[in-house]
C-alpha cells in the first residue's frame, strides 16, 4: 500500500509540479553518482547538470552531488528512501529491493517512450522493468560481461568454440564466481524465476538433466590441462605475463588487457561449447545500470526530468566520450567511434546474442552464496562425474530454500 500512495502523490506531483516549481524558488537536487563521473568541475556530471539548467531556464537549481558508485547507491537509499537522495544510479540487479521499499519512482509516459525508442535490445528494457510490469530508472549503459582474448593464438572462428579453443590455447574462467558459473547452465535451458526472469514464485530451475549434464562438462572441464580456474584476479595476471591466452571479464578490464596485448587485443562475446556432441551457447548475466529519482524528491517533477535528461542520447554519447561508458542507446552503437571500439562492440554483442537476463528480484539474495560454494566445490574436485547429478539436484534445492 505504501509504494502505490507515494506512486500516487508522484503522480499529482508530475501532473502540476511543472507550475509549481516555476515560480522562481530556488530548487534543491542531490545527485549521488561515482567519483569518476564528479572529480572536477568540468566532470561529466557536473557540465549534465549545467546543460539541463540552461534548458530548464524556469528552474533555479542548487547542485548538491555526493559519492555513490551504482552498487553502493542502491542499499542505501531502500534503507532510508527519504533521506537519500534526488537522483542516484544504480544496478539493475538492485531493482526489485528498490521497488519494494518505495524507494524508486515510476517513470512517467513521456520518460518511457524515451527510453522504449532508445532501447534496442530487450535485455536492456526487462533490466528496468518490474515484477509489476512498470519501468522504473533510465538505462545508460549495458551491465555483462564477456571474452578477452589473444588473437595471435586464436582466429575469429575458434573463438566461436569454447572447445576449439581449449585446443589451442589456455583459457581462464572464474569457476567459483556466481556471476559467472551459471553462463554454462543457462545456456542449456535452466531458468531464474520463470522464462523472462520476473516470476519469483517460479523459483530456480538448475534441475534434471539439462543441469547435471551441465555439471558433469565442467568436471571433465577442471581437468584439461588448457583450462585454468580464475581466481582473485589471476586470469588477467595471466594475460599479462603470457599464462593465459583468454579470459572472461567486463569493460573495467580492457585498459589493463590492451596495455598487455597491444596489436593482438580482441574482444568478443560469449563462444558456444560442446555438450552431449551438441553446441551449447553460453549465455552471461546481462542487465544495465540505470538513472532513478526518488520519488520522496521534494521536486519529483524535476528530479525525474534530470534523470530522463541523464539518460537521453546526448548525455549518454557525453558519457562516451568522457569517460568510454558504453551506451544502450542503440543510435549511438552504431555510429563511428563505437565501431571501432572492440570492447564496445563485445559488450553490446554479448547483451544481444549472448546472454540472459540477471534477475532483479529480491529472491536472487538467496542464489549468490549457494552457487559460489558450488563452484569452489567444483574446483576443489569434490563434485564428480559420478555424484553430478545428487550433487546437482542439493545445490538446486538449495537455490530454492527461501522461496
Amino acid at each position: 500500500m505504501r509504494r502505490l500512495a507515494v506512486s500516487a502523490v508522484l503522480g499529482l506531483a508530475l501532473a502540476g509540479g511543472l507550475a509549481a516549481c516555476g515560480d522562481g524558488s530556488k530548487i534543491v537536487i542531490t545527485v549521488w553518482g561515482p567519483q569518476e563521473d564528479q572529480a572536477t568541475a568540468s566532470s561529466w556530471l557536473q557540465t549534465q547538470e549545467a546543460a539541463f539548467q540552461a534548458a530548464h531556464p524556469e528552474w533555479d537549481i542548487s547542485w548538491r552531488n555526493s559519492v555513490a558508485s551504482e552498487s553502493d547507491a542502491a542499499p542505501s537509499v531502500k534503507q532510508d528512501a527519504p533521506a537519500a537522495a534526488d537522483v542516484y544510479m544504480f544496478a539493475s540487479d538492485q531493482l526489485g529491493t528498490l521497488v519494494e521499499a518505495s524507494a524508486i519512482g515510476l517513470v512517467p509516459p513521456e520518460v518511457l517512450a524515451q527510453i522504449q525508442e532508445q532501447t534496442g535490445d530487450a535485455v536492456i528494457l526487462d533490466s528496468v522493468t518490474a515484477a509489476d510490469g512498470q519501468v522504473y530508472g533510465v538505462p545508460f549503459t549495458p551491465n555483462t560481461w564477456f571474452m578477452y582474448y589473444d588473437k595471435s593464438v586464436f582466429t575469429e572462428d575458434d573463438v566461436k568454440s569454447f572447445d576449439a579453443m581449449l585446443a589451442k590455447g589456455r583459457i581462464a574462467f572464474p569457476l567459483a564466481n556466481s556471476w559467472y558459473l551459471p553462463a554454462f547452465y543457462l545456456g542449456n535451458g535452466c531458468t531464474l524465476f520463470g522464462p523472462h526472469s520476473t516470476d519469483e514464485a517460479a523459483g530456480v530451475d538448475f534441475a534434471g538433466a539439462k543441469a547435471a549434464d551441465v555439471t558433469e562438462y565442467l568436471t571433465s572441464l577442471i581437468g584439461n590441462r588448457n583450462f585454468v580456474v580464475d581466481s582473485n584476479g589471476s586470469g588477467l595476471a595471466g594475460i599479462q605475463n603470457g599464462t593465459v591466452n583468454a579470459f572472461f571479464s567486463g569493460s573495467w578490464d580492457a585498459a589493463s588487457v590492451k596495455s598487455a596485448l597491444g596489436e593482438n587485443f580482441a574482444a568478443t562475446q560469449l563462444p558456444s561449447f560442446t555438450l552431449n556432441g551438441r553446441e551449447v551457447q553460453m549465455k552471461a548475466f546481462a542487465g544495465s545500470k540505470a538513472i532513478a529519482f526518488n520519488p520522496y524528491a521534494d521536486h519529483p517533477e524535476v528530479a525525474a526530468a534530470f534523470a530522463a535528461f541523464l539518460g537521453s542520447t546526448k548525455a549518454q554519447r557525453s558519457h562516451y566520450e568522457m569517460r568510454g561508458i558504453i551506451p544502450t542507446d542503440q543510435s549511438l552503437t552504431s555510429d563511428s567511434a563505437l565501431g571501432s571500439d572492440l570492447v564496445a562492440i563485445a559488450q553490446i554483442d554479448t547483451v544481444a546474442n549472448t546472454s540472459a537476463l540477471q534477475p532483479g528480484l529480491p529472491a536472487m539474495n538467496n542464489f549468490w552464496d549457494p552457487t559460489e560454494n558450488f563452484g569452489k566445490a567444483l574446483v576443489a574436485k569434490q563434485v564428480t562425474a559420478a555424484n553430478a547429478t545428487d550433487k546437482t539436484e542439493a545445490w538446486n534445492k538449495s537455490l530454492n530454500a527461501g522461496s
